[in-house]
């Protein structure tokens, strides 16, 4: 058995089963790779796979023990790799991050370039994409860090932390009828076209539920993954903006208070939690601790280690 053919198996099952699909992100050839399945499973004396005619059904009972296996090994085997990397290119290399758009253009900026700033030979790969995707993106090792509000700790294989809080803000243009309103109440807003996230992404599921909680039907009229589409959205006059904390956080220029004006809406909301993640099992090297540090001033070396070895249960803010 060897490690082409783990990772056939391994990549077969991540397209669903699909032998075309696997053989072109693996860059070679479908016979080869059912031909390296095949050639695993005789070896092992078990089926991994049922199968219809040549095509792949499902996982077989034996086939999800070995799966698990080759997983634990793949694994170990890309921690290698990150040790060599680590003690022969010391500080170089690439640090791959996933997140949220949000993240990516309201948080991100500054501790990235803080950590090019100490470690100049690392170059960063920034993927962005809905918190499922980053949570896939990090169970794939596409990326070693994750950062979003949404999903993360609801999948085991991930060590989750929690990084900062925020709440949500209601933006209005200057001239609203509410604007100068102090304290705006779920009913102010039920009675509102709303401009806000979709559903899957920042925080929305809190704005849902007190929604619902009061049993009002709130109209959203327009549902965006870009804070700044919202505030555009907002500025013709669309509606009551819905967004980020740290999409107004520094509001200056075009954001000012003769454009829009920002409420805190963490009354009405509550508090978000965003969280950073990393595969469980994974060797992390120096400069991703140091990512991790300037996140937050809570996230220090030890009590990732911690986490990562399973040591502890309360990481909570």
């Amino acid at each position: 058995m060897n490690l082409h053919q783990f990772r056939f198996v391994q990549e077969a099952v991540r397209r669903n089963l699909n032998l075309t699909e696997t053989a072109k992100a693996l860059h070679t050839s479908q016979p080869g790779v059912s031909k390296a399945i095949i050639e695993l499973e005789e070896e092992l004396g078990v089926e991994i796979f049922t199968r219809h005619g040549k095509r792949l059904k499902r996982v077989t009972e034996p086939g999800a023990h070995a799966l698990a296996s080759i997983e634990i090994i793949l694994r170990e085997v890309a921690n290698l790799k990150r040790i060599g990397e680590q003690y022969s290119a010391q500080d170089s290399g690439m640090l791959s991050i996933a997140t949220t758009h949000t993240q990516a253009r309201y948080v991100l900026p500054l501790p990235v370039a803080k950590l090019r700033e100490a470690y100049p030979k690392v170059n960063i790969s920034l993927h962005q994409g809905a918190p499922n995707q980053v949570a896939a993106m990090l169970l794939q090792e596409t990326a070693e860090i994750g950062i979003a509000t949404e999903s993360l700790a609801e999948h085991p294989e991930l060590v989750t932390l929690p990084c900062y809080e925020w709440q949500h803000m209601l933006v209005l243009p200057a001239n609203h009828r509410l604007a100068q309103k102090e304290r705006l109440s779920l009913e102010d807003l039920a009675d509102e076209p709303l401009i806000t996230y979709h559903p899957s992404f920042t925080g929305r599921t809190k704005i849902d539920t007190a929604f619902a909680l009061k049993k009002l039907h709130p109209r959203i009229a327009l549902e965006a993954i870009d804070s700044d589409v919202i505030k555009t959205y907002v500025r013709l006059g669309m509606g009551v903006g819905i967004v980020a904390e740290m999409a107004v956080r520094e509001t200056t220029g075009a954001d000012s208070s003769a454009d829009l004006v920002i409420h805190p809406a963490g009354y009405l909301f509550g508090m978000n939690v965003s969280r950073v993640a990393f595969k469980r099992g994974v060797y992390l090297r120096n400069f991703v601790y140091h990512f991790a540090s300037l996140l937050s001033d809570r996230l220090d070396r030890k009590l990732i280690t911690q986490a990562m070895k399973g040591q502890g249960s309360d990481y909570e803010m």
